[in-house]
């Protein structure tokens, strides 16, 4: 078995942030008195433990600090939870670690200390390189000062990542052209480039709901995509999943075990698992207010709050949605395994005729560059 088979990750979630912005639904919070580090690291110690009895022989092939703001945890923090984990699973010798960071410079003067305490990947938040779109997006941090944090993560690591949104309201093509290639002169191996979305309950989902948030219309977030995946394979980063680009050999592992359907713990609040428990696939997951994880897993020694065995066709319809959003797409058989019957023929072959999906000689099934602006409806259609 190979090591990309074998891959088992462990996410860790940091909820706080500084200041929450307007398009975002992720489990973050904002708190005005500080945050008692020591006390979380503590309940982080004992969810891990918990978690690492329920998976015994496990070998970490990558840790994700995820949030929230990761990075404004305190360096001691960080290593305290890489210790942790150290000591409930065997660690990879070439495990990839990423701390998400917002590109700051308060921030990014921890970065030093971060590399040392054993991270040796960032992905920083930039989001765009125009000042005003910064603020739109609800940013505390100039495109100067963005770049300045690439700077230094490009100095302290030897693999960063930052991302961008894109399809923002009022903008062409040719401005995210400009943005685009001027990204690309300080980007590394990898960059994360996201069409911007309305998510429900967030502040752009009332603006956009009152009509005073003007999104890019189907025709124009097409032309933007098509920018994207032209400039950035021109200059040798192609997209290698929907949203994310990067140099062949410099993916994000981490992400490649959620899209390759492979195991990874969930840690913190609202953190969310797949793990494999004696024959059964359980998808997991933690209480989401921090203070009330908090209080759980000092009172239970964890935070999980849900706890399902997926049934097979869970399971295939899972491995459908997040496969196929990887250019390599999905090995057929293993769908066929996971789910207890085929892929539809039928279907598959009608996909094909539409040029929205391919099948190699290999066995594997991938959404062509043309089908991934309609990803959704391909994998509704193939589970059907």
């Amino acid at each position: 078995m190979s090591n990309a088979e074998q891959a088992f990750g462990v996410y860790i979630h940091w909820p706080f942030c500084l200041s929450k912005c307007p398009y975002c639904d992720f489990n973050s919070h904002v708190r005005r008195e500080p945050v008692d580090e020591l006390r979380f690291l503590q309940a982080f110690h004992k969810e891990i433990a918990a978690t690492g009895e329920r998976t015994r022989g496990r070998t970490v092939s990558s840790i994700f600090f995820g949030g929230g703001t990761p990075s404004l945890m305190q360096p001691a923090t960080i290593a305290g939870v890489l210790n942790s984990i150290a000591r409930q699973w065997r660690v990879a010798a070439d495990v990839e670690i990423t701390l998400e960071a917002n590109p700051t410079s308060v921030e990014a003067t921890r970065f030093r200390g971060y590399r040392a305490a054993g991270i040796n990947r960032v992905s920083l938040g930039v989001q765009a390189l125009d000042d005003r779109a910064l603020a739109e997006l609800g940013r505390m941090h100039s495109a100067r000062e963005a770049l300045d944090a690439v700077a230094v993560a490009r100095a302290v690591f030897d693999r960063y990542s930052f991302d961008l949104i894109y399809a923002r309201p009022g903008q062409t093509p040719a401005q995210w052209a400009g943005e685009l290639k001027e990204a690309l002169a300080h980007a590394g191996e990898h960059l994360s480039l996201y069409q911007l979305t309305i998510e429900p309950e967030t502040p752009f989902a009332a603006l956009h709901a009152a009509g005073k948030l003007k999104t890019p219309d189907d025709d124009l977030a097409r032309a933007l995509y098509d920018t994207t995946q032209e400039i950035c394979a021109a200059r040798g980063l192609p997209a290698y999943e929907i949203s994310n680009h990067a140099r062949p050999g410099a993916e994000c592992r981490h992400n490649l075990v959620y899209w390759r359907g492979h195991e990874y713990a969930g840690i913190g609040p609202g953190a969310h698992g797949r793990l494999d428990i004696e024959g059964d696939r359980h998808a997991i997951a933690t209480e989401k207010r921090p203070e009330a994880w908090l209080a759980r897993v000092e009172t239970h020694g964890h935070g999980v709050v849900t706890d399902e065995v997926l049934t097979r066709e869970e399971m295939s319809d899972e491995f459908l949605l997040m496969g196929l959003r990887l250019a390599e797409g999905i090995d057929i058989a293993r769908y066929a395994e996971l789910s207890g019957r085929p892929l539809d023929a039928e279907r598959v072959r009608a996909l094909c005729d539409h040029g929205l999906v391919e099948t190699t000689p290999s066995g594997r099934l991938r959404v062509t560059l043309p089908g991934f602006p309609v990803l959704d409806a391909v994998v509704a259609d193939l589970a059907a």
